[in-house]
């Protein structure tokens, strides 16, 4: 089912949680809304399920204005941070309890029980209780219950944040695999970037109460539309610059620490622009003596982090800036601080950005 936010707005007072949203949500979507907290995230979500009333705007779902039904009238499954099991209830109890509230019974009750629990794969716990089950075990039960109403619309609130992180890989899969089965329309909210890079087919950036960008998860990963996209999606080093020259789509900007080459982001740019540029750290490589020769540049090394499969450089660029850069291979003695270290990226890696007026530079 397809939901989409018309400029909705929440306010408390005169604090404006979220602010003029435009969202569409396409039917079958596994789409994340993904920010700090206080971004608006969890408000929107609880707006979506009729928790929380709208302020200005209008909500549809499959093409029905819902915005002032009740909860009960959207056929919406929520599974919240803290599972809400009943805990003197079994697991069977705590599936069916959304079951008796639509009254259902007997052979229909039981089918999507029994679907459900299979489905969650918990077919051997259903007569125990939520507190002889673990972290992951309990949030199965609590998607189990959810998903045995046959919701239109999932709704997911930082479901897998009480977990540890090997559980957490774990409930991934799950949760990935449990949409490809159903195919429901799922919203997700989290503030873990790479819950919602590994899984997501969109993702919705929020920011102080406004939608900053939607787009699926490789697109947003490399074409953010700001500075504080980039750097909130993944690891980025962002640099305030000014344009020299533009041209077919790319530009020259003057750094702190020389002038780099680049693609050009979204929106028009002016030679004299200030501007903001994007180098993500896997992107900045190690120079090959006199190969190299656009977008190379020197940093003084201040500290590296072992990470096993890669190393984490901390780079002086002079000007007060730094510089981050993960390197592959790096060897098994360490650079000792203070080296200087000859790197350079290629232009397709360096993302020219304007300057979000409403964010600053930057983060």
């Amino acid at each position: 089912m397809e939901v989409r936010f018309q400029q909705v707005e929440k306010h408390y007072g005169k604090f404006v949680a979220v602010k003029n949203l435009d969202l569409t949500i396409k039917d079958g979507a596994f789409h994340f809304l993904l920010g700090p907290s206080g971004c608006g995230k969890t408000t929107t979500l609880r707006m979506l399920a009729g928790l929380e009333s709208v302020s200005k705007g209008a909500i549809w779902m499959g093409g029905q204005d819902v915005t002032h039904a009740s909860p009960q009238e959207r056929g919406i499954g929520m599974v919240f941070q803290n599972y809400a099991l009943w805990p003197h209830m079994s697991v069977r109890k705590n599936i069916e309890y959304g079951l008796k509230l639509k009254k259902l019974k007997g052979a229909e009750r039981q089918s999507r029980l029994d679907d459900a629990v299979e489905m969650t794969q918990l077919t051997r716990f259903v007569d125990r209780l939520p507190g002889q089950l673990s972290g992951g075990q309990q949030q199965r039960v609590a998607l189990a219950r959810a998903l045995a109403i046959r919701p239109k619309v999932l709704l997911l609130d930082e479901p897998l944040s009480n977990l540890d992180a090997k559980l957490r890989i774990e409930m991934r899969d799950n949760l990935t695999r449990i949409h490809r089965e159903t195919k429901i329309t799922t919203v997700y909210v989290t503030h873990d970037q790479k819950e919602a890079l590994s899984m997501g087919s969109a993702i919705s950036v929020l920011h102080g109460g406004r939608l900053l960008q939607t787009d699926a998860p490789r697109a947003l990963y490399h074409t953010p539309n700001t500075g504080y996209v980039a750097s909130f999606i993944g690891e980025s080093n962002i640099y305030p610059g000014t344009i020299q020259e533009i041209h077919d789509g790319e530009g020259v900007i003057a750094t702190g620490f020389g002038a780099l080459r680049g693609r050009l982001g979204p929106g028009s740019f002016q030679v004299g622009e200030a501007c903001e540029v994007s180098l993500r750290p896997e992107a900045v490589l190690l120079a090959n003596a006199g190969r190299e020769r656009v977008n190379r540049f020197q940093g003084t090394l201040i500290s590296t982090s072992y990470l096993g499969e890669s190393e984490q450089w901390h780079l002086s660029m002079g000007e007060d800036l730094t510089m981050k850069v993960h390197v592959f291979h790096g060897g098994a003695t360490p650079k000792p601080a203070g080296e200087q270290v000859e790197l350079f990226v290629h232009q397709d890696d360096v993302l020219i950005l304007k300057i979000d007026q409403d964010l600053g530079q930057g983060t």
